[in-house]
């Protein structure tokens, strides 16, 4: 398998982040233009409006698991660990992160948010432990 097979799916994931900071800037800018805020409060982000704040806390959130995530792919690499299966694994974490992003930034409804963020850690966990076999299968 070609190794650099694995840095597509962390492009993909980059350009979600992105995607969640463009909708973020639509927002504060929808926010402030209907007169609901003033744009110093996004100075310290006390009083973001729900519409925003929701926006904001998932573009923090993908920079949490996601460095799992992106830090995996690179020791992958960098290894020579790269598969079919990890390349697989990978696109399913990328997957996952656009459908908890997109839950989190429309409905946030934990019954459908939690499950996805769950699923995504068990795919980056698995990916760690495969690093970690293909690893002791080479010493």
């Amino acid at each position: 398998m070609n190794q650099t097979a694995i840095l597509w799916p962390m492009i993909a994931h980059a350009a979600l982040v992105c995607l969640v900071y463009a909708l973020l800037g639509w927002r504060r800018r929808v926010a402030m233009q209907s007169g609901g805020i003033r744009p110093d409060t996004f100075k310290l982000n006390r009083q973001e409006p729900d519409a925003s704040a929701v926006v904001a806390n998932n573009l923090a959130n993908q920079f949490e698991l996601p460095v799992l995530f992106h830090a995996v792919c690179l020791a992958l690499l960098a290894a020579g660990g790269v598969s079919f299966v990890t390349v697989t694994l990978a696109w399913l974490f990328v997957l996952l992160r656009y459908v908890h992003a997109y839950v989190h930034v429309t409905s946030n409804d934990l019954r459908y948010r939690s499950p996805v963020f769950a699923a995504g850690f068990v795919v980056v966990v698995v990916m760690w432990a495969m690093l970690a076999l293909d690893l002791l299968a080479v010493a």
